[in-house]
């Protein structure tokens, strides 16, 4: 059996934490993985000016995935971070897809009231690589009174349709319903282009209920009925806010996992964690890994292993289920201690396949 080459980027903060118990829970498996630590982020900025080196995007082509833990420290502006790192793998990898599951899981405490795992069960589909996040734009005047700053939206055909195509087939496995996050009542060019180019897809899908709404109220409508959304399909903006919004309600940003993916691109996608580097718990041993641990799951299944992101996925709902929490979750338990017992039930349910195999 060959084994998968996965790139561990630990990163900074909590990353490195979280990250090592996603990769003792990929092992528990029993998933043959080649690992490879990649020391890019802050620590590597400090040493040589950048947060990786300037073929970063070009080295990780090699892997079949990249297991990230968080990027970012209060020491160097949050652009230099994101802008040296994170965008310009997602962009060059184009990794046009980033998949957010928004799912309350049993044992996990919701702020909202009366709501439970049944009524959580959101899949959110961002554009990863254009819209407010595509860096076009500058700044004229600087250090002037009248000084402008300038950040132009971009929106192409065709990148909407593989994306809004991709949200369909999503949806199509799921529950039937797509939901569209526009706001093209005021933004009456790109988003107005969206919502042409959503209504012609649909027009090819009619087995899927599609429908369209202006983000803010799809912000509220997330809090006062989130029942009622199943896949969700937004730009990079709106879709980065919204996806904070269903982490807070499916228990916190720690249970926030993620996957940036370009399907059929060939390009190795990049599986993390949301929740960001934490530099205030960094080194406490108290940060939530299920993030990150939900993450592997998901890039198991995208590297065709279905069966084992499964026994994680299970895992990780049977120890939410008995009450093993970190502090962000009202629990008093480390993140070793939650990677553990993750690792050791995704490991009993892997042998006792094996079992039933011979």
């Amino acid at each position: 059996m060959t084994a998968h080459r996965i790139a561990l980027l630990p990163g900074d903060g909590v990353g490195p934490e979280v990250v090592e118990q996603a990769r003792l829970a990929v092992e528990a498996t029993g998933v043959e993985v080649a690992w490879e630590t990649l020391d890019w982020g802050s620590d590597h900025y400090r040493r040589h000016g950048r947060m990786m080196p300037e073929d970063g995007p070009e080295r990780l082509k090699g892997f079949d995935a990249v297991l990230l833990g968080a990027v970012g420290e209060p020491s160097i502006p949050d652009h230099v971070t994101l802008w040296g790192l994170l965008l310009p793998i997602r962009q060059r990898l184009d990794l046009w897809a980033n998949l957010r599951p928004a799912r309350l899981l049993p044992g996990v405490p919701t702020p909202l009231a009366d709501r439970g795992p049944e009524d959580i069960d959101i899949l959110v589909l961002r554009e990863n690589t254009e819209g407010e996040y595509s860096g076009v734009g500058g700044r004229a005047h600087q250090g002037l009174e009248h000084e402008v700053g300038l950040e132009t939206s971009v929106f192409a055909r065709s990148v909407l349709e593989r994306l809004i195509r991709y949200a369909f087939e999503l949806a199509a496995e799921r529950r039937g319903v797509l939901t569209s996050a526009t706001k093209s009542n005021a933004s009456r060019f790109g988003y107005v282009l969206w919502d042409e180019v959503a209504a012609g897809v649909a027009a090819e899908h009619s087995a899927v209920r599609y429908e369209r709404v202006l983000v803010d109220a799809l912000a509220a409508r997330m809090v006062q009925d989130p029942g009622s959304l199943d896949v969700v399909v937004a730009s990079n903006l709106f879709g980065d806010i919204l996806t904070d919004l269903a982490a807070a309600i499916q228990g916190g940003m720690g249970m926030a996992a993620s996957a940036n993916v370009g399907p059929g691109g060939g390009a190795p996608g990049v599986f993390e964690p949301v929740h960001g580097s934490a530099p205030d718990i960094a080194g406490q041993g108290i940060a939530n890994p299920c993030g990150a641990i939900w993450s592997a799951s998901m890039m198991l299944s995208t590297v065709g292993e279905d069966a084992a992101a499964a026994r994680i996925m299970d895992a990780l709902e049977r120890v939410c289920r008995d009450g093993l929490r970190t502090r962000d979750l009202g629990g008093d338990a480390s993140t070793a201690e939650v990677g553990s017992a993750v690792a050791r039930h995704a490991s009993e349910r892997s042998l006792a396949e094996d079992e039933r195999d011979m």
